[in-house]
């Protein structure tokens, strides 16, 4: 499963190429729509939806995502191959993500009191 979610950041690029931020952050609900459209036997195989506040369900796969790769960085620290980081919910009313069917999941976790997890390659030398 790492070797997929890691082929997924690996996709998502800065613009422009090698700025000095770095390469952007991606939620759990953007890894879990593109997990979902590159690897769609993911989410059948662990019995999730990509998530989101409509769904009438507790567990998804965007929440899955974020857990388990919340824990893997608290247990390899600096040695992860993903960097963590938390999008603030301040001043924010709604947060929409679009799949590749078209089908839309409205995070969650706006107005919830909890932070919205971020991931990204953690950048290696010479390269962002």
């Amino acid at each position: 499963m790492l070797e997929k979610v890691v082929n997924v950041l690996r996709e998502v690029t800065p613009e422009p190429p090698r700025h000095h931020l770095g390469r952007p952050y991606a939620t759990a609900y953007q890894l879990a729509i593109a997990l979902d459209t590159r690897y769609p036997e993911v989410a059948r195989e662990l019995g999730f939806e990509i998530g989101g506040a409509d769904t009438g369900r507790h567990n998804s796969l965007a929440q899955y995502l974020g857990r388990q790769l919340s824990t893997r960085i608290a247990r390899e620290g600096d040695m992860s191959a993903i960097e963590g980081a938390f999008l603030s919910g301040d001043h924010m009313v709604a947060l929409e993500f679009v799949d590749a069917h078209g089908g839309h999941h409205a995070s969650s976790l706006v107005d919830s009191g909890f932070p919205l997890t971020m991931f990204r390659l953690r950048p290696v030398e010479g390269r962002p």
